[in-house]
C-alpha cells in the first residue's frame, strides 16, 4: 500500500487543480499504511503502540470488518492512495464475511461500503445476506449495532439505486421503532433481556445514523426525529470538556459509566453523527463536534493529545485499575441504574491510556473529514503535520 502525500502548491483560480486531501485525511492515511497486512489484503485488528518489534495484531473476523470501515472511510477520500485496489479488496473480504464467524454488522457495513464505493457484493455474501434480511424471527438476537448497521447499509443501497434491497428498509425500521426505543430518547442495546437498557455511545450512533439514513432515503420524517432526539439527548449529556460518555441508561437518560473514554468517538462516530445534525440545523451541533474533536489535542483529563507518531491514535482513556475487567464496568453501571445514579469524571491521576490504535478508528477519519472544508481548525491542524 503505497501512500503518496498530497501537498499541492498553489494554482491559479482558473488552472485545473487536482484533488487534494486535508492534513487530517493525510495523517490518517498515513496510519492506515502502518496498519496494512498485505499478504491477507486488509488492514490488521490491533496496531499496538507500546514498542514492541511486531506491532500489527491480526484478528480475521475482526480485520475484515475493519477494512470495509476503512474502504467506506475512503469512498470519501479526494485523493486516495496509489495502489490500491478497492475492488479487489472489497471483494476479497466481503467474501470472508461468510467464513468467518463475524457479528451481523459487518454485513451491514459490506452493504455500506459497496453502496458508497459503487461495488456489487460478492453472490456468496449477497445470499446470506438476503437469508438473513428475509427472517425476522432471527432479527430478534441483534444488538443495536447489527441493526443500525444493516439498516444503514440496506438504506445507502437503495439510494445507489439499487433498489433490490427497498423490500427490507421498512420491516427493519418498523422492528427499531417497536423495540429499540427508550423512554428518555436514547436507544436501548437489545430488543428485550436485561441488557436492554444498558446502551454505549456506540449504540446512540449507530441506531441514530440508520434512522437519519432511513428517513432521508424513505422520505419518513418520523425517522428523522427520532435521530435528532437522540442526538440533542447525548448533546446534553456530553462532558465538560468534550468526552462522549461510554455507557449510558436508555430509560432513565443517565450516564451511567464515562469510560472507557474512546479517541474514536471524539474524531470520527460523534463528527459522523453531527453532521446529520447539522443538515437538520440542530443548535449546537457544531459546537458540540469541534468541543469533542479538541478532546483528541489535548483538552482532555490528562491534558496530552491523542496522537501518536506517523500517522495513529491513541485508542484511550481509562481507569487504570481495569484495564480489561468488564466485569467491573458492568458492575459499576448496574449499581449506578439500581440506584438511580449518575457516572461522573474520576482525578486524572486514576487514569491511563490504552496504547493501541484499530484500523477502523482511521477509517472513520476518513468518512467524517474525507469531505469537510468548512473546519480549517481541525482537518488543517499543525498537529497532523507528516
Amino acid at each position: 500500500m503505497n501512500i503518496r502525500p498530497v501537498d499541492l502548491p498553489a494554482q491559479p483560480a482558473d488552472a485545473a487543480v487536482a484533488p487534494q486531501n486535508a492534513r487530517l485525511v493525510n495523517y490518517a492515511l498515513h496510519g492506515l499504511e502502518k496498519c496494512w497486512l498485505p499478504e491477507q489484503e486488509r488492514w490488521s485488528h490491533i496496531y499496538h503502540l507500546d514498542g514492541r518489534a511486531a506491532p500489527n495484531e491480526s484478528l480475521p473476523r475482526s480485520d475484515v470488518f475493519y477494512t470495509l470501515n476503512v474502504l467506506l472511510g475512503l469512498s470519501r477520500v479526494a485523493a486516495p492512495p496509489d495502489g490500491l485496489d478497492v475492488n479487489r479488496i472489497f471483494a476479497r473480504n466481503a467474501s470472508e464475511l461468510t467464513r468467518l464467524p463475524v457479528r451481523k454488522y459487518a454485513f451491514g457495513m459490506a452493504l455500506w461500503a459497496g453502496a458508497e464505493l459503487g461495488l456489487e457484493l460478492p453472490g456468496d455474501c449477497a445470499r446470506e445476506l438476503r437469508i438473513l434480511l428475509s427472517d425476522p424471527n432471527a432479527w430478534r438476537d441483534f444488538h443495536a449495532q447489527d441493526l443500525g448497521m444493516l439498516l444503514t447499509g440496506v438504506a445507502a443501497q437503495v439510494r445507489a439505486g439499487q433498489s433490490a434491497w427497498r423490500e427490507f428498509a421498512a420491516p427493519l425500521f418498523r422492528f427499531l421503532q417497536a423495540r429499540f426505543l427508550g423512554e428518555s430518547g436514547l436507544f436501548c442495546d437489545t430488543p428485550a433481556g436485561l441488557r436492554r437498557r444498558f446502551a454505549s455511545f456506540a449504540t446512540q450512533v449507530y441506531l441514530s445514523l440508520a434512522c437519519y439514513h432511513y428517513g432521508d432515503v424513505m422520505d419518513d420524517p418520523s425517522a428523522t426525529t427520532l435521530a435528532s432526539q437522540c442526538v440533542e439527548k447525548l448533546m446534553a449529556l456530553q462532558g465538560p470538556q468534550g468526552e462522549w460518555p461510554w455507557f449510558y441508561d436508555a430509560v432513565s437518560g443517565r450516564v451511567l459509566d464515562f469510560y472507557e473514554v474512546y479517541s474514536v468517538h471524539q474524531y470520527g462516530m460523534a463528527p459522523a453523527l453531527l453532521e446529520w445534525a447539522e443538515r437538520e440545523k440542530i443548535p449546537g451541533a457544531t459546537a458540540a463536534l469541534v468541543k469533542g474533536f479538541e478532546w483528541v489535542f489535548g483538552a482532555n483529563q490528562l491534558g496530552r493529545p491523542m496522537l501518536a507518531p506517523g500517522g495513529l491514535t491513541i485508542r484511550s482513556q481509562i481507569r487504570k485499575v481495569e484495564g480489561d475487567a468488564k466485569v467491573l464496568r458492568a458492575a459499576r453501571a448496574i449499581s449506578n441504574a439500581l440506584l438511580g445514579r449518575s457516572g461522573g469524571l474520576i482525578a486524572p491521576e486514576k487514569l491511563g491510556l490504552r496504547l493501541e490504535c484499530r484500523s477502523y478508528e482511521l477509517g472513520w477519519i476518513l468518512w467524517s473529514f474525507g469531505r469537510r472544508v468548512d473546519l480549517p481548525q481541525l482537518t488543517e491542524n499543525d498537529a497532523f503535520s507528516l
